[in-house]
Formats: structure tokens, C-alpha cells, sequence
């Protein structure tokens, strides 16, 4: 059922053809790797986790992180990857709060990623231990838990398994509050985790990427995180916050994103996109793994172009910050949305409306969407799906040249 998960230090793994391949596919994968804004560039090369500007790579960089509390900011990181981030923030909830419980199927012996390794040994089976195969039934005892007072976090075990508990998350976790009026009762507390999205080799089951359609429901936060150091604190605030959080880790970030994180416990807010990069010239909003797909693309673009690009990651993609996207397209005219799930009704659509709405007499171009094609998600077909570093660096100059 379950994937092995890539071990994996560049993207380019996934967007080289494979000697296996009928030669028309091969020839395919192969044109990829071209522009076809700009004759002659080739792009879809290596994407380089261990060097990209999106992840500390050292400690002083990682301190220097002004959404740190100050006594954090004064201690010590370590290098960790993002697996290992999302089991230090489980670990430090069991420790200082009685009420927070982790479980899901297979989470005593760590899960399919590992993400809950060792934690039963170290907090008893009480407290962090394995379900029946069953997703409607772990989230619905999850959400007559939080109802009582404890903090759950409930784990399915990929997003694409999620469907069966989506009546739970919606009539039952979002609607909890409201449908309660003034006395004071809810299911704030309830972390829903779920690894998603593609690593190269899931096939229909174990690739998708659902986070639209818990975007479209009131009362839950949906999450996604883009490293290590993000991975943690926003695991911290959605299990301190008293609001349902579904919180979807991107599965091919597991072992691949790789960063210098603070040792100490910390909280990074749920309701603000960050500026990763600021730029002048034209803003790309994106979240979770395509923005070092967009990080690689605004490199070449930049050196080609001489253009300047601001990256924003949305980080929460429901309530998402309008805010900052709005503020940094009145300031550039241009807009692009990334990601990797499909287009149609996804993230990018929402956010492509409101700028159309709040900006669009600062436009300079219509605002374009890089996102996954609207289809299943073929075994061998996954790299011709989603995004590239070719796709957004011809959005990049297509809507430049409008």
C-alpha cells in the first residue's frame, strides 16, 4: 500500500527520463527541459535542496529568523530534515501539554514516513497509538476527543486516504463551534496530519494533492508547510491554536529538505504568508514543495531577464493572507500562482480572483496560473503533471512581456 519513500537530495530525479520508457515518452521528458518562451534555454536540470536559499543551511541563518522569540533566537539548531521536525514538535507537545494524544494507523512503530518513531516507546501506548484501518473512524474519535477538552493529533496515512473522514472534517470538526452558539463548546484542539502531493512514483493513490477542498469549508485552518524550521513551528501553533487544523506535510520534503532548525520549542504564526524573496518587478505566490521549483525558476529568470521577483509562501492557504499578496502585487503589477495540485477550483484560483478583485487597476498583465493538470495522476506520468522550473520560468516571461 504503502510507497517507499525517495531518498533524495535534487528534484531532477524525478524530471529525467527513465531508460525504461516507450522512446516517444522518453523524447517528451526529453523536450521538457527546453523553454518555450525562450529559445535555447534549458532549465530542468538539478534543483538543488543542499544549496537553496529557501532552507538554512547554517545556524547563524536560522537564528537570525526575525519570527523567533528573542530567547530562541539566543540558543542552539541542529540539522534536521523535515520528518524529523514534524516528530521533534510532536515531542515537545506530549511533553508539555497531558492533554495532546498522537495516533493513526501504524503510528506506534512511526508510520510510513517515520514521522512518529520512538514516540510511543517514550510516551507509553496510552497516548500515542495505533487505530483500525479505518480514516472516518480515527477522525471522528479524534473529534469527540478535542470536544472534551484533549488536543488530538490524528494522522492519516496519505492525503489521498482522507475522502472517507471528509464528511467528519466538515459537518462535524468545522461546523462544531458554530452549531453551538454561546456555550462555549467546540473541537478546537484537533490536528489533522496527512503527507501529500507527489514524489515521482505514486501512482493514483499515493500523489494527490486535496488541500482545495478543505479551502472552500469555515472554521478549519489547512496548513502546508515548506521545510523543516516551518514544519515545526506551525506544528506547534496548530496544536496550541483552538481551531481544527488540517495540516498536510508535502511527502517528497520528508528527506530532501534538509535545514539548520532551533533546538528550543517555538510558534510560527498560522494566519501570515511569509516574503521568502522581494522583488519589484513581479510577485509569485506559491506554498509547500513548488516554490524551490519557482526559487529555481526566478534564478534563471533574474539572470535572463534582469527582472527582480518577489516569492511569497502563502503557508496557511485557508484563511490565507490576503494581506501580503495584495500589498506586494499593487507594488509589482504582475501576478503568478504555483502549485501543484489541479487547477481547476484550486488555491490558485481563489487567489488569482481576489487580486483580479482588490488590484486590478495596478495590474500590468493578467494574473497566470502554474498548477497540475486537471487529471489523474499517471504511475509514470507524474513529472509531465506537475509544475516545472520550465513552466514558471515562460510564465515568468510571458506575463513580463504582456
Amino acid at each position: 500500500m504503502a510507497s517507499k519513500s525517495p531518498s533524495i537530495h535534487t528534484l531532477s530525479r524525478y524530471l529525467r527520463p527513465q531508460a525504461s520508457l516507450h522512446p516517444r515518452f522518453r523524447q517528451q521528458c526529453h523536450a521538457k527541459q527546453y523553454s518555450s518562451a525562450v529559445a535555447g534555454a534549458r532549465l530542468n536540470g538539478t534543483v538543488e535542496y543542499d544549496t537553496t536559499p529557501l532552507l538554512y543551511h547554517t545556524s547563524k541563518a536560522a537564528l537570525a529568523n526575525p519570527e523567533l522569540p528573542e530567547d530562541v533566537r539566543k540558543g542552539q539548531t541542529k540539522r534536521i530534515n523535515l520528518y524529523q521536525a514534524v516528530n521533534e514538535a510532536l515531542r515537545h507537545a506530549l511533553q508539555s501539554d497531558e492533554r495532546v494524544l498522537v495516533f493513526g494507523e501504524d503510528v506506534q512503530f512511526g508510520g510510513v514516513f517515520r514521522a512518529t518513531m520512538n514516540l510511543a516507546t517514550e510516551f507509553g501506548t496510552e497516548r500515542v497509538f495505533n487505530t483500525p484501518l479505518s480514516e472516518q473512524g480515527l477522525v471522528g474519535f479524534a473529534i469527540g476527543a478535542a470536544s472534551e477538552g484533549m488536543r488530538p493529533v490524528a494522522e492519516i496515512q496519505f492525503a489521498d486516504y482522507v475522502y472517507p473522514a471528509y464528511d467528519q472534517i466538515v459537518n462535524e470538526a468545522a461546523k462544531y463551534r458554530y452549531m453551538s452558539g454561546t456555550n462555549n463548546v467546540h473541537c478546537g484542539g484537533l490536528v489533522i496530519r496527512m503527507p501529500t502531493g507527489v514524489v515521482g512514483h505514486g501512482g493514483l493513490y499515493h500523489s494527490q494533492s486535496p488541500e482545495s477542498l478543505f479551502t472552500h469549508i469555515p472554521g478549519l485552518h489547512v496548513v502546508i508547510p515548506r521545510s523543516p524550521t516551518q514544519a515545526k513551528g506551525l506544528l506547534l501553533s496548530s496544536i496550541r491554536t483552538n481551531d481544527p487544523v488540517v495540516f498536510m506535510e508535502p511527502k517528497i520534503l520528508y528527506r530532501a529538505a534538509i535545514e539548520q532548525v532551533p533546538v528550543s520549542p517555538f510558534y510560527l504564526p498560522l494566519d501570515k504568508a511569509e516574503i521568502l524573496k522581494p522583488g519589484k518587478d513581479i510577485t509569485i505566490v506559491s506554498y509547500g514543495q513548488p516554490l524551490y521549483i519557482c526559487q529555481a525558476a526566478i534564478t534563471a529568470a533574474e539572470k535572463d531577464f534582469g527582472c527582480s521577483v518577489e516569492l511569497i509562501d502563502l503557508r496557511t492557504v485557508y484563511p490565507w493572507d490576503r494581506e501580503t499578496v495584495l500589498e506586494s502585487v499593487k507594488k509589482t503589477g504582475r501576478a503568478i500562482v504555483v502549485h501543484e495540485s489541479m487547477q481547476n477550483a484550486g488555491v490558485g484560483a481563489e487567489v488569482a480572483a481576489t487580486i483580479q478583485e482588490k488590484a486590478f487597476l495596478r495590474l500590468e498583465a493578467p494574473v497566470k496560473r502554474v498548477t497540475g493538470w486537471a487529471t489523474f495522476t499517471g504511475l509514470m506520468f507524474e513529472s509531465l503533471i506537475i509544475p516545472d522550473v520550465t513552466r514558471v520560468y515562460d510564465a515568468i516571461k510571458k506575463t513580463l512581456d504582456y
